[in-house]
């Protein structure tokens, strides 16, 4: 499999600069493999697709303001900080990209405050673009959390070129969003409203939750030809025995079984045997799922609608079937569907 086989003619006016006005009232294309036929929905017609004792799995990461602002000491000038992950608590060391970078070194300090209540030290060169920090900041480590909670804005997609607006707090969260660590939402769960799930509820319809903090690696372009050969960046998994054993479950008794989102994908793939299991689970993974890839646990998925040769739409393509998925992104277009973080849906059963 080539990069250059999942490329696709996307109109940047299909890329969602916001979110549907209601949730659940995105446009949902209904991928069937069996019969290879589409249908357009709205997201809460998803409902109908499922019966009672049917399982979905849902990533409850949770976003964290992750983009701050600060300026260079001497100079003034304005630089852009996103946090990628705390390396240590103690010394509040974090792993962050730099933006921009060539003005960035090793021994620059950062302010954030008027009154320098926060101040970065730049300790290291990661990548091109990235930096390890270490935070200077006198009080609990409670404290400074929270002053990062303050300072931080909303990390929306850098496709998104809007300035972020006070609804994207919430919107760019999932509605079960609970162990704080993403710095990009898992965006397929954005379709889920509260009153979705009660009716997804009432059906009978049973939940398991699995934490993948996504990370900026979701984003990166491939930049090889030859699959085999792209890396993945590691994002962290947590699956707890309560919820392996849920879906295990589901799985022994032949139900339905829907990941909601690559991520979900991701780290359930990440965990499943080869006897169709799911084990308890605490650690990285830098899977990458692309044709032919043999699913172990879902047998149903809920997925936006991915940008061109990107590594979310070559697993949908493992998924759905290539061809099938390239057929549903021509429609897609045709008919104007939104792509992306904030987009429409798509329910392949």
């Amino acid at each position: 499999m080539k990069t250059s086989d999942f490329n696709f003619d996307l109109p940047e006016e299909l890329l969602a600069e916001h979110p549907s006005e209601h949730r659940d009232e995105a446009r949902l294309m209904v991928l069937d493999r069996k019969t290879q036929t589409i249908e357009h929905k709205l997201f809460k017609d998803v409902v109908d697709y499922f019966d009672e004792k049917d399982l979905f799995i849902f990533n409850n990461t949770k976003v964290f303001p992750a983009r701050l602002y600060g300026n260079k000491e001497k100079t003034g000038a304005k630089i852009e900080v996103f946090l990628l992950r705390e390396l240590d608590k103690e010394t509040r060391v974090w792993d962050v990209l730099v933006d921009p970078a060539r003005k960035i070194r090793i021994g620059n300090k950062l302010f954030f405050t008027e009154d320098e209540s926060l101040v970065a030290e730049v300790i290291d060169n990661t990548t091109s673009r990235g930096r390890t920090l270490r935070f200077l900041f006198d009080g609990s480590y409670e404290e400074f959390r929270s002053k990062l909670k303050e300072l931080g804005e909303t990390p929306l997609p850098k496709y998104i070129k809007r300035d972020v607006e006070p609804e994207d707090a919430e919107r760019y969260q999932t509605i079960y969003a609970k162990v704080e660590g993403a710095v990009a939402a898992p965006t397929a769960g954005l379709h889920f409203s509260k009153h979705l799930m009660k009716r997804l509820e009432i059906k009978g319809i049973d939940f398991a939750e699995v934490t993948l903090h996504v990370g900026l690696g979701t984003f990166n372009p491939i930049e090889v030809e030859d699959l085999s050969k792209h890396k993945m960046e590691s994002e962290e998994i947590i699956i707890d025995e309560k919820n392996a054993e849920i879906i295990n479950r589901a799985v022994q008794e032949n139900r339905r079984v829907c990941a909601v989102g690559t991520t979900t994908m991701r780290a359930i793939e990440t965990s499943v045997s080869s006897n169709r299991k799911i084990s308890a689970f605490n650690g990285w993974t830098n899977k990458f799922i692309y044709p032919p890839h043999d699913f172990g646990i879902a047998n149903t998925m809920i997925t936006n609608f991915h940008t061109p040769k990107s590594t979310l739409m070559m697993m949908i393509a493992a998924f759905a079937g290539k061809d099938f998925l390239m057929h549903a992104y021509e429609e897609a277009v045709k008919e104007k569907y939104k792509f992306y973080s904030y987009g429409d849906a798509m329910l392949i059963i």
